[in-house]
């Protein structure tokens, strides 16, 4: 099994991107992307999170490739002024995936990246041979009525990011920019620190798994002291848009993919998980017992098979 990494430009944004190949496999078979299956991570996570998933389903025959998102592990962040919204991974993924695998594809996204990839299949049906949507049916709702407040917490937050770190690092730097917004960084002890932190949410995280994550994840500090997180502060601070359900069915109608949703038994399930469901045209529910919300790193073998069957059993026409 090989893997290799390399940068793509997409969107102006400088994205990285792992691919797992068998041995076998000839790099040109796969003109079509019949057999290529493209993963999208979620929030604050990397392309790397899904190696298990990923190595299970290239050992099965298929091309895998994920990519960091914009601000999230080594994909650049965006630049003075800007943020990162939902259309904003939408229009990244479109001018990815005509340079990650020709014709239709196989699409996985992972919580925030399956709200993506829900998204991306009602504007591009005829893209995808198939979508599955792991932990990810959008977030909760907010109501319009919270808005004005989201708008403050937005503005606070952005600014705080924005001035933290303009006289940190050895000179000043203007307000806003990438190099105020990477200075302000908090600065950890070492990877094993990284790695407890992310155990917090993730228990079951895997001491070799870990590591690696911890190492990808992380970056020397100011000085070459301490790790430092590699995702964009501004990741930190409150979405001013409110996620309403009802502009998620708009586009969940229109997907033509069929669709696999696996949830978890203890993840983050959503009260109403039965209704989005319904907004899809064909889609499956699935539920992997005795995990959490990360479960491509902690049962990567029981969400692979469901991801075969259903990329086998279950192709558009």
């Amino acid at each position: 099994m090989n893997l290799r990494e390399r940068d793509i430009i997409a969107n102006g944004l400088r994205h990285h991107v792992l691919e797992w190949t068998s041995d076998a496999r000839d790099e040109r078979a796969d003109r079509d992307g019949a057999d290529t299956i493209v993963l999208c991570h979620g929030f604050l996570d990397t392309a790397l999170s899904f190696e298990p998933l990923a190595e299970r389903l290239c050992a099965a025959g298929h091309r895998v490739v994920a990519f960091d998102f914009r601000g999230h592990g080594r994909t650049a962040w965006i630049g003075a002024g800007g943020y990162y919204h939902f259309p904003d991974y939408v229009l990244d993924l479109d001018r990815l995936l005509p340079q990650l695998a020709g014709g239709r594809v196989h699409l996985l996204g992972h919580s925030m990246g399956a709200t993506v990839c829900a998204l991306y299949a009602g504007v591009r049906p005829a893209r995808l041979r198939s979508l599955t949507l792991v932990e990810g049916l959008g977030p909760p709702e907010a109501s319009f009525e919270a808005t004005p407040e989201r708008f403050s917490d937005w503005l606070d937050g952005v600014g705080r990011v924005d001035t933290k770190g303009t006289t940190r690092g050895g000179g000043a730097h203007p307000a806003g920019s990438v190099a105020a917004r990477a200075a302000g960084r908090r600065v950890m002890p070492d990877e094993a620190a990284a790695l407890a932190r992310m155990r917090i949410g993730n228990p079951r995280l895997s001491d070799a798994l870990g590591a690696r994550l911890a190492r990808y994840a992380t970056e020397p500090g100011p000085g070459g002291e301490g790790r430092v997180w590699t995702f964009d502060p501004l990741h930190r601070t409150t979405s001013p848009m409110p996620f309403r359900v009802a502009l998620f069915e708009a586009f969940a109608r229109r997907v033509r993919a069929p669709t696999l949703v696996v949830v978890a038994e203890h993840g983050l399930r959503l009260p109403d998980e039965r209704a989005r469901l319904g907004f899809f045209d064909d889609a499956r529910l699935a539920e992997i017992p005795g995990c959490g919300h990360m479960v491509h790193r902690d049962e990567p073998d029981s969400l692979a098979r469901l991801v075969l069957e259903h990329t086998r059993e279950r192709p558009t026409a």
